[in-house]
Protein backbone atom coordinates (compact mmCIF):
# COMPACT_ATOMS: atom_id res chain seq x y z
CA UNK A 1 0.00 0.00 0.00
CA UNK A 2 1.22 3.30 -0.58
CA UNK A 3 0.16 6.78 0.20
CA UNK A 4 -3.04 8.31 -0.81
CA UNK A 5 -3.49 11.76 -1.50
CA UNK A 6 -6.46 13.82 -1.34
CA UNK A 7 -6.60 16.89 -3.61
CA UNK A 8 -9.60 18.96 -1.14
CA UNK A 9 -8.50 21.63 -3.24
CA UNK A 10 -12.14 22.33 -4.66
CA UNK A 11 -13.87 21.58 -1.30
CA UNK A 12 -12.08 23.31 1.50
CA UNK A 13 -8.54 24.50 2.06
CA UNK A 14 -7.33 23.13 5.33
CA UNK A 15 -5.94 25.95 7.78
CA UNK A 16 -3.34 25.05 10.22
CA UNK A 17 -5.90 24.37 13.18
CA UNK A 18 -8.14 22.66 10.97
CA UNK A 19 -5.25 20.17 9.87
CA UNK A 20 -4.26 19.84 13.93
CA UNK A 21 -7.72 19.07 15.07
CA UNK A 22 -8.19 16.73 12.05
CA UNK A 23 -4.63 14.36 13.29
CA UNK A 24 -5.87 14.78 17.02
CA UNK A 25 -9.17 13.59 16.32
CA UNK A 26 -7.66 10.60 14.04
CA UNK A 27 -4.64 9.68 16.36
CA UNK A 28 -4.74 5.86 13.95
CA UNK A 29 -3.77 7.78 11.44
CA UNK A 30 -0.16 9.30 9.69
CA UNK A 31 -1.53 12.46 7.96
CA UNK A 32 0.21 15.26 6.80
CA UNK A 33 -0.81 18.06 4.34
CA UNK A 34 1.45 19.00 1.41
CA UNK A 35 1.87 23.10 1.08
CA UNK A 36 -0.55 22.72 -1.93
CA UNK A 37 -3.38 21.79 0.44
CA UNK A 38 -3.55 18.17 -0.13
CA UNK A 39 -3.85 15.86 2.38
CA UNK A 40 -1.69 12.77 2.29
CA UNK A 41 -2.28 9.55 4.55
CA UNK A 42 0.35 7.53 5.12
CA UNK A 43 0.10 3.79 5.55
CA UNK A 44 1.73 2.62 8.42
CA UNK A 45 5.03 0.50 7.80
CA UNK A 46 6.05 -3.01 8.46
CA UNK A 47 8.05 -4.98 11.23
CA UNK A 48 11.24 -4.59 9.29
CA UNK A 49 11.26 -0.83 8.32
CA UNK A 50 10.10 -0.04 12.29
CA UNK A 51 13.35 -1.77 13.38
CA UNK A 52 15.24 0.48 11.10
CA UNK A 53 13.54 3.52 12.11
CA UNK A 54 13.99 3.02 15.80
CA UNK A 55 17.36 2.31 15.28
CA UNK A 56 18.21 5.28 13.62
CA UNK A 57 16.59 7.41 16.12
CA UNK A 58 18.02 5.89 19.10
CA UNK A 59 21.58 6.22 17.22
CA UNK A 60 20.23 10.36 16.85
CA UNK A 61 18.75 10.40 20.43
CA UNK A 62 22.21 8.59 21.76
CA UNK A 63 24.84 11.05 20.04
CA UNK A 64 21.92 13.91 20.98
CA UNK A 65 22.09 12.31 24.95
CA UNK A 66 26.04 13.12 25.01
CA UNK A 67 26.50 16.49 22.67
CA UNK A 68 23.14 17.89 24.54
CA UNK A 69 23.20 20.23 21.51
CA UNK A 70 19.05 19.95 20.39
CA UNK A 71 15.89 18.01 20.61
CA UNK A 72 15.03 14.98 18.58
CA UNK A 73 11.61 13.87 17.05
CA UNK A 74 10.46 10.37 16.32
CA UNK A 75 8.24 9.67 13.33
CA UNK A 76 4.78 10.86 15.12
CA UNK A 77 5.98 14.40 15.41
CA UNK A 78 4.02 16.71 12.90
CA UNK A 79 6.40 19.91 11.72
CA UNK A 80 4.38 23.21 10.09
CA UNK A 81 6.99 24.31 7.74
CA UNK A 82 7.35 28.15 6.55
CA UNK A 83 5.67 26.85 3.14
CA UNK A 84 2.52 25.63 5.05
CA UNK A 85 3.16 22.26 4.80
CA UNK A 86 2.83 20.15 7.91
CA UNK A 87 5.55 16.97 7.54
CA UNK A 88 6.59 14.51 9.90
CA UNK A 89 9.92 12.73 9.34
CA UNK A 90 10.98 9.55 10.53
CA UNK A 91 13.70 11.22 12.16
CA UNK A 92 14.07 14.77 13.30
CA UNK A 93 16.57 16.64 15.10
CA UNK A 94 16.22 20.76 16.28
CA UNK A 95 19.03 22.26 17.80
CA UNK A 96 18.01 23.76 20.82
CA UNK A 97 18.71 27.65 20.35
CA UNK A 98 15.51 27.06 17.89
CA UNK A 99 13.89 24.95 19.98
CA UNK A 100 13.89 27.52 23.19
CA UNK A 101 13.30 30.14 20.84
CA UNK A 102 9.61 28.49 20.11
CA UNK A 103 6.97 29.33 23.07
CA UNK A 104 5.88 26.16 25.30
CA UNK A 105 2.45 26.19 23.27
CA UNK A 106 4.04 25.97 20.00
CA UNK A 107 6.10 23.32 21.29
CA UNK A 108 3.74 21.11 22.34
CA UNK A 109 1.90 21.97 19.09
CA UNK A 110 2.90 21.09 15.57
CA UNK A 111 5.73 23.06 16.31
CA UNK A 112 6.13 25.92 13.90
CA UNK A 113 10.04 25.15 12.22
CA UNK A 114 11.50 22.92 9.63
CA UNK A 115 13.90 21.06 11.68
CA UNK A 116 17.54 21.34 10.93
CA UNK A 117 18.15 17.72 10.51
CA UNK A 118 15.49 15.17 9.27
CA UNK A 119 16.00 11.63 7.73
CA UNK A 120 13.21 9.56 5.53
CA UNK A 121 13.47 5.88 5.47
CA UNK A 122 12.31 4.82 2.50
CA UNK A 123 9.95 1.34 3.35
CA UNK A 124 9.05 -0.67 0.49
CA UNK A 125 5.33 0.40 -0.07
CA UNK A 126 7.19 4.22 -0.26
CA UNK A 127 8.11 5.55 -4.21
CA UNK A 128 11.29 7.17 -4.48
CA UNK A 129 9.93 11.10 -5.77
CA UNK A 130 7.49 11.95 -3.55
CA UNK A 131 10.39 11.19 -0.61
CA UNK A 132 12.71 13.00 -2.99
CA UNK A 133 10.04 15.95 -3.22
CA UNK A 134 9.76 15.36 0.36
CA UNK A 135 13.59 16.48 0.70
CA UNK A 136 13.65 19.09 -1.74
CA UNK A 137 11.00 20.52 0.16
CA UNK A 138 12.66 20.15 3.70
CA UNK A 139 15.99 21.53 2.14
CA UNK A 140 14.17 24.52 0.58
CA UNK A 141 12.31 25.44 4.22
CA UNK A 142 15.76 25.38 5.97
CA UNK A 143 16.88 22.05 6.95
CA UNK A 144 20.86 22.14 7.42
CA UNK A 145 21.06 17.77 6.65
CA UNK A 146 19.07 15.16 4.96
CA UNK A 147 19.42 11.64 4.50
CA UNK A 148 16.71 9.54 2.30
CA UNK A 149 17.54 5.99 3.18
CA UNK A 150 16.97 3.81 0.06
CA UNK A 151 16.64 0.56 1.28
CA UNK A 152 15.80 -1.12 -1.63
CA UNK A 153 18.33 0.44 -4.06
CA UNK A 154 20.52 0.35 -0.83
CA UNK A 155 21.61 3.99 -1.29
CA UNK A 156 21.20 7.14 0.33
CA UNK A 157 20.59 10.51 -0.56
CA UNK A 158 22.58 13.18 0.91
CA UNK A 159 20.50 16.52 0.91
CA UNK A 160 22.02 19.99 2.00
CA UNK A 161 21.54 23.42 2.58
CA UNK A 162 24.10 24.68 0.28
CA UNK A 163 24.22 22.50 -2.92
CA UNK A 164 22.61 19.78 -4.83
CA UNK A 165 21.70 16.13 -3.64
CA UNK A 166 24.67 13.83 -3.14
CA UNK A 167 23.74 9.62 -3.61
CA UNK A 168 26.18 7.31 -1.85
CA UNK A 169 26.16 3.34 -2.43
CA UNK A 170 25.33 1.51 0.50
CA UNK A 171 27.74 3.56 2.33
CA UNK A 172 29.39 2.27 5.60
CA UNK A 173 28.38 5.05 7.72
CA UNK A 174 26.76 8.64 7.27
CA UNK A 175 28.24 10.95 8.98
CA UNK A 176 26.52 13.97 10.57
CA UNK A 177 28.31 16.60 9.40
CA UNK A 178 28.90 20.32 10.49
CA UNK A 179 25.11 20.34 11.45
CA UNK A 180 25.23 16.98 13.96
CA UNK A 181 29.24 17.13 14.73
CA UNK A 182 30.60 13.54 15.79
CA UNK A 183 27.61 11.50 14.58
CA UNK A 184 28.45 8.49 13.08
CA UNK A 185 25.52 6.21 12.14
CA UNK A 186 26.94 2.97 11.54
CA UNK A 187 24.52 1.69 8.58
CA UNK A 188 25.10 -2.04 8.32
CA UNK A 189 22.12 -2.65 10.48
CA UNK A 190 19.59 -1.13 7.14
CA UNK A 191 21.03 -2.93 4.13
Amino acid sequence: MTALTLDLSSVIRLTHEQFEQLALANRDLRLELTATGELVLMPPTGGTTGRRNSDLTTDITLWNRRSKLGVVFDSSTIFRLPNGAERSPDVAWVSLERWHALTLAEQDSFPPLCPDFVIELRSKSDRLRPLQAKLAEYQANGCRLGWLINVQDRQVEIYRSDREPETLDAPLTLSGEATLPDLTVATSGLW
